[in-house]
């Protein structure tokens, strides 16, 4: 699975949830203009004053107009629910045949706009909480890269589906027909050691630069069937202590768990040279 890919799309969807949620909250905000805040016993004087013209309650918002000498409305607007608006009004004094005078209007909140409030009280938290994973999810990868150092960086090519054979090296009679007998210890070692024989633990091949030493040991196993470990003798050389060893402690583990297998090690002279 594509866990980057995965990353990013977490990445901007909670990008996009804060622009859509920013975006309603400011269109919401912009719907009510020139709205001031008021006391619930300013409220109430001004109900009895005949100030009022209409109330419109919902679960935690009361919205007043007023009407001003110049004819133009003034709305007001408090946060209390509808239950508590009642009893509000009547602990200031407010008859019910002067709350009768006002517009009264009980307003149910859309679903939507309930579901947006969630949305923006949980933002923060989601937003954190993505930075947190994030965060994990570095230094998870730090910790494996840290734990990977001493692995082996041998790649393996599988040898059930062989590309290359034999027939794909030219010329090096001689070399394949020693190496035939080593594709011969591979698939029937039973023969062998029911000979007496020993299988031999490796083979070295020695010519300059581009004379066919990898393809050689690729048809190896292309031709017995058996995973190949292709690694550069370079990789068992590093300026920190014990890497190396520990590379070629783990490339053996993996053959050994692959076994019947071939480990080609190019370049080997690369180790050697340190020792001269």
């Amino acid at each position: 699975m594509d866990t980057k890919w995965l990353r990013n799309s977490f990445v901007y969807l909670i990008i996009l949830v804060a622009i859509i949620a920013l975006f309603f909250t400011v269109v919401q905000q912009g719907g009510t203009p020139d709205v001031k805040p008021i006391a619930l016993n300013d409220l109430a004087q001004r109900i009895k004053q005949g100030q009022i013209k209409s109330i419109e309650v919902t679960d935690d918002r009361v919205v007043a107009v007023a009407s001003t000498p110049g004819g133009q409305d003034q709305r007001f607007t408090t946060r209390t629910g509808r239950d508590n608006f009642l009893d509000a009004m009547h602990n200031f004094g407010v008859t019910p045949e002067e709350l009768a005078s006002v517009q009264y209007t009980v307003k149910d909140p859309p679903q939507i706009s309930n579901w947006l409030g969630i949305l923006v009280n949980l933002l923060p938290l989601i937003f954190f909480g993505a930075i947190l994973l994030f965060m994990m999810r570095q230094a998870q990868g730090s910790n494996n890269q840290a734990l990977s150092f001493g692995k082996s960086r041998a790649r393996m090519f599988m040898g059930n589906k062989p590309t290359i054979t034999f027939q794909d090296v030219a010329g090096v009679e001689e070399a394949k027909q020693e190496l035939q007998e080593v594709v011969e210890f591979l698939k029937y070692p039973e023969k062998f050691a029911a000979l007496g024989a020993r299988i031999p633990k490796g083979v070295l091949l020695v010519g300059p630069p581009g004379t066919g030493k990898t393809l050689l040991s690729r048809a190896v196993a292309g031709e017995a069937g058996v995973p190949f470990f292709s690694i550069s003798g370079s990789e068992f050389v590093e300026m920190f202590v014990g890497v190396g060893a520990s590379r070629v402690r783990d490339l053996f583990d993996q053959a050994k768990r692959n076994a019947p297998c071939i480990v080609f090690v190019d370049e080997i002279d690369a180790v050697g040279r340190q020792r001269g």
